[in-house]
């Protein structure tokens, strides 16, 4: 799931627990976003406990060849608490500015394309997917084809469960 997961973002955040440290699926998250090709912000959580340590969480990624910023390497590490919020803001606008520097665009014109991150069939609803759209707008008519199988799309529901007429690039 990680490699599917660093395939299909242009950033990705890569999680590490202030107290803990880099575990083995943290070198294994930063392997599938190399092999991507994906810039990494580090988001460093849990810094409201006490055992607390950024500087060891530096390190240990710097053995990664994860280097931060401010020691010459060219990866943003935001101190975050998931708990408080603390950081919250900083790593949205680590998020935006990464996005700036790539030139990250998505057309909104032409035919939707994108990644069904999750399919079900739900009782009253039929076949549902959780989907990414990475280019056009997809609206409720429009035939949607995934891998074999296609359909037509009878209704688009955003991140909220409200019903809306069309998704464009990037939409939660």
């Amino acid at each position: 799931m990680r490699a599917r997961g660093a395939q299909v973002t242009d950033i990705v955040i890569l999680v590490v627990a202030a107290d803990d440290g880099v575990k083995p699926q943290t070198i294994e998250a930063i392997q599938h976003a190399r092999a991507a090709k994906v810039p990494i912000v580090v988001a460093v959580n849990k810094i409201d406990k006490p055992e607390a340590d950024l500087e060891r969480v530096k390190s240990e990624l710097a053995q990664q060849e994860v280097l931060p910023e401010e020691w010459g390497g060219d990866t943003m590490f935001i101190p975050v608490s998931a708990k408080t919020g603390d950081g919250i803001d900083a790593l949205l606008d680590a998020v935006l500015v990464q996005s700036e520097v790539l030139e990250l665009k998505a057309p909104r014109e032409g035919r939707a394309v994108g990644v069904v991150l999750e399919s079900s069939l739900e009782a009253g609803r039929g076949t549902t997917a959780t989907i990414l759209n990475q280019r056009g707008t997809l609206r409720v008519g429009d035939i949607l084809l995934a891998g074999k199988e296609y359909g037509r799309v009878r209704a688009l529901f955003n991140e909220r469960g409200e019903r809306i007429v069309e998704v464009f690039p990037s939409m939660p």
